[in-house]
């Protein structure tokens, strides 16, 4: 299997894969990589098959297939156990990593983080994901809607830009089918890693509530703690905070 493109950042004893979302590649990460500790920890970012550096790398386009692959990113790097900081998508890639390899997983930490059990749309909302494919305007208006609608324009069409740039169609539209109906919560539930799960206030899709109903109702160890005046992005939208929690979090 061949190692996807990664960033390797800092030299500290705790090891953490950091698992980017649907809308981004692992650049989705810049706004706290000033901010890490690379004293305690070292950091590796990663791509995901059809983006980034990886656009042109074909796959199946799963959260199944994306865990194997963080596994072998892990494997070059020599690190037999790590921590994982998923991003939406990201958390269910962090979960697959949990179902294929618990006994390497040391904590997980999810920022908006979708469930192991997938997330239910409904028609209308499904139209609106799914035509986000080919859509930049779908795009723009999921990322609007996920920040409370109260983030500026400008933001948002950097957003949108980054996400047409750094993806391919296809493996957009894949990932949304598998992370959106694809569910394997049976295979973790009970699990007892421990788990920090991020909720922006303003994010109506991954609230605390869902978090709470979902991730921690099947992982004893898992706790669910809400960020003020942030969405769906609290990395971009509050990123000194989150790198606060994070690392307060992991070191503990």
């Amino acid at each position: 299997m061949a190692v996807l493109p990664h960033d390797v950042l800092g030299d500290g004893p705790h090891h953490v894969l950091a698992l980017h979302g649907w809308l981004s590649d692992r650049s989705a990460f810049e706004a706290i990589t000033p901010q890490l500790d690379t004293d305690r920890f070292t950091w590796a970012f990663m791509d995901y098959r059809g983006y980034g550096e990886a656009m042109r790398i074909a796959g199946e386009h799963t959260t199944a297939e994306t865990a194997s692959d963080v596994l072998a990113v892990a494997d070059s790097l020599g690190w037999p156990n790590f921590s994982l900081v998923g991003h939406s998508m990201g958390g269910k890639v962090a979960a697959s990593v949990l179902a294929e390899s618990p006994e390497r997983v040391r904590k997980i930490v999810g920022v908006s983080p979708v469930p192991a059990s997938g997330v239910p749309l409904d028609e209308r909302t499904w139209e609106l994901f799914s035509g986000a494919a080919e859509s930049a305007a779908n795009r723009r208006a999921i990322i609007d809607m996920t920040t409370g609608g109260r983030l500026s324009g400008r933001w948002l069409d950097d957003m949108v830009r980054r996400s047409l740039d750094r993806s391919t169609v296809t493996a957009f539209a894949e990932y949304l089918r598998d992370w959106a109906r694809n569910d394997f919560q049976q295979k973790i539930s009970g699990d007892t890693t421990p788990m920090l799960l991020i909720a922006g206030e303003h994010d109506p899709a991954l609230s605390a509530g869902m978090l709470r109903d979902t991730w921690a109702r099947h992982h004893p160890n898992a706790r669910v703690e809400l960020f003020r005046n942030a969405g769906h992005y609290a990395i971009e939208e509050a990123p000194l905070i989150t790198v606060t929690r994070i690392e307060e979090f992991l070191a503990s």
